[in-house]
């Protein structure tokens, strides 16, 4: 009898819990109404909830389609909000007798939120791997229930601690510095049991990383950058996720992943997306094979995925105030689907930027990936931005040699001279070192002699496109790719509490640390709202006597740069430059002085730059 009775017990108290709806995750958790797209996705994860029936209560969106996949713990859902209004809602789940009811909400947006002004040539973007930066919250270096728990700096493949406060908190180094935008490496969460302080590796798109801080404390963060006129760009990555994100441990459907019976690794050929020779097999395994094993390959031809990536990066920008995306391994994916991403924002953000990460060789297949190329029609890439990395090898040899007529500033003029390739050769991301290449300055460099370092930066922010800086450059941080990438991307000095050096204060640097930092935050001070830099023509001359000329000019205003790429000195003639010289003296931005161009000829120092305003 007693038995009964607890079996009863049972039946009646403990029976229906388990078989209540238990829902893990809802993605994305709230909207917006008056967006341009007039559909919204709704991904609902968690135990059977695929057995049951959905409505929704809203008065002014409706629930258009219920998708229910090969998995039976998803349920996808499209709404119609062309007509939505904000509002709070249910989302309503039933399963006979069991009803679960998930609150939701479409708020209001922001005035003026598509009108936001992506980063653009007026720009110069700070690079900054957030784990790497500094430490400003010891206390969430290590969080429980994380895979990766621990903290080593001597590891350089560990996570080290860094966050977005420690970020916050030197905000005004970076505006004092003279860059107008951050791009940020991946902040979202990397719940990966090794190897996760990268952040290419996602596990959750709708979270960052709480190693990293909240989801508040980064739109918090954005907020501080905004209120010192800075723009803030975010690292995305739609090729890959992580192996721990819910997507591959509880995989939707077969179809969810590229080659979802075993790890394929890429070719890494993406040549395979323009070549008009291409077999299909090579294009396959370039596209659909795995970056490495632990970032399984996601399907962006599988309309369920490619609407969740590009909602959810629309949901970034709305949410936390982005201003543009870096896209990680951009010609890996899908090239429809990325094309269709790209539309979409920029019908939502008209004004908005993205860059895609193409790291090609050859300035062929960069100019490929730009919008409106022709090298690619009758397709669209609509990516706005390329990263120019063809330039970044020019740039790595020019400075080191000795000017000849292939070699030194040969090489940039050659290359320069080619930019007929590209639909708009402004909208390149150029640079000189990036968290992925050996940083520009070297170890064996005369700390004595920085004239490489100075007349590269001269370039890079002079030339046409959008300039990127690497954190750390401003100080002479060194490392060769040789040593390993966690060494590409060392800790800055005076980040952490107890670092012997904090190279944040002038104090903290060493001498040539200090030439450098001066003349960098010189030039982008200056570079800051310089609309002939930013909206100029570029002239050039074929380099002369070891010496390469160029002119920025716009609305009646020019600026000449002068460098010479030689190791002894040189004398030009002023008169072959008469073009660009329209007065007798500019003011030389570098040294501030006052130029005199009546002569006939001007003498040079060895590997010296002037930077000639008129």
């Amino acid at each position: 009898m007693k038995k009964n009775y607890l079996f009863l017990l049972f039946l009646v108290f403990i029976a229906p819990s388990l078989l209540a709806i238990e829902i893990k995750t809802i993605d994305p958790a709230f909207w917006w109404a008056g967006m341009k797209n007039p559909e919204l996705q709704i991904l609902i994860h968690g135990d059977n909830v695929a057995k049951s029936d959905v409505t929704i209560t809203s008065k002014t969106a409706r629930l258009k389609e219920v998708v229910k996949l090969e998995s039976p713990n998803y349920l996808i859902l499209y709404l119609d909000v062309s007509d939505a209004q904000p509002e709070k809602f249910d989302v309503v789940l039933q399963q006979g007798k069991d009803k679960k009811v998930v609150p939701y909400e479409l708020k209001q947006r922001k005035p003026g939120s598509s009108d936001r002004v992506g980063f653009n040539s007026s720009d110069v973007l700070y690079l900054i791997m957030p784990d790497r930066f500094a430490n400003g919250d010891p206390s969430n270096d290590v969080v429980a229930g994380m895979k990766e728990a621990k903290v080593d700096r001597n590891e350089q493949y560990a996570r080290h601690g860094g966050d977005f406060k420690g970020i916050s908190n030197h905000i005004d180094y970076i505006h004092d510095l003279g860059v107008t935008a951050i791009w940020f490496n991946p902040v979202l969460e990397n719940d990966m049991p090794e190897g996760s302080y990268h952040g290419y590796a996602t596990t959750d798109y709708y979270k960052v990383d709480r190693r990293f801080g909240s989801n508040q404390e980064f739109v918090d963060m954005v907020d501080k950058a905004h209120a010192k006129g800075m723009k803030i760009v975010m690292d995305m990555i739609f090729n890959h996720c992580g192996s721990e994100h819910f997507f591959f441990t509880d995989r939707p459907s077969k179809d969810w992943f590229n080659y979802p019976e075993k790890y394929v690794q890429t070719s890494y050929k993406t040549t395979t997306q323009h070549d008009p020779y291409v077999s299909a097999a090579d294009k396959k395994l370039a596209i659909d094979g795995w970056f490495v094993e632990s970032m399984p390959d996601l399907n962006q031809r599988n309309r369920h995925v490619a609407k969740y990536l590009i909602q959810n990066s629309i949901w970034w920008i709305e949410y936390s105030g982005l201003d543009g995306i870096r896209q990680d391994t951009h010609p890996y994916a899908d090239f429809d689907m990325m094309s269709r991403w790209c539309k979409e924002v920029t019908e939502e953000y008209p004004d908005f930027n993205i860059v895609g990460e193409t790291w090609l060789n050859n300035n062929a297949a960069i100019a490929f990936w730009q919008k409106d190329s022709k090298l690619a029609a009758p397709r669209n890439s609509n990516l706005r931005c390329v990263m120019d990395f063809p330039l970044h090898g020019v740039m790595d040899k020019a400075f080191d040699e000795e000017t000849t007529w292939d070699m030194g500033m040969s090489r940039i003029y050659e290359y320069l001279g080619q930019d007929f390739i590209y639909e708009n050769p402004h909208e390149l991301l150029i640079f000189l070192d990036n968290h992925d290449t050996s940083r520009f300055y070297r170890n064996i460099e005369q700390t004595s002699n920085l004239n490489r370092y100075k007349q590269a930066i001269a370039f890079l922010l002079t030339t046409r496109g959008i300039p990127e800086l690497y954190y750390g450059t401003e100080i002479l941080m060194a490392a060769d790719k040789s040593e390993g990438d966690g060494y590409l991307r060392r800790d800055f000095p005076g980040g952490w509490g107890g670092d012997q050096v904090n190279a944040f204060n002038a104090n903290g640097r060493t001498a040539a640390q200090n030439e450098a930092f001066d003349y960098m935050r010189k030039l982008l001070n200056w570079r800051k709202g310089n609309e002939v830099i930013a909206k100029g023509t570029l002239k050039h001359f074929a380099p002369t006597n070891g010496v390469y000329v160029y002119e920025r000019k716009y609305n009646g205003k020019s600026v000449v740069v002068i460098l010479s790429g030689s190791d002894s000195e040189k004398t030009i003639d002023l008169s072959f430059y008469k073009e660009v010289l329209p007065k007798n003296q500019a003011k030389d931005i570098i040294s501030g002085n006052t130029i005199n161009l009546n002569e006939t000829s001007l003498t040079i120092s060895p590997r010296s730059v002037f930077v000639l305003e008129f």
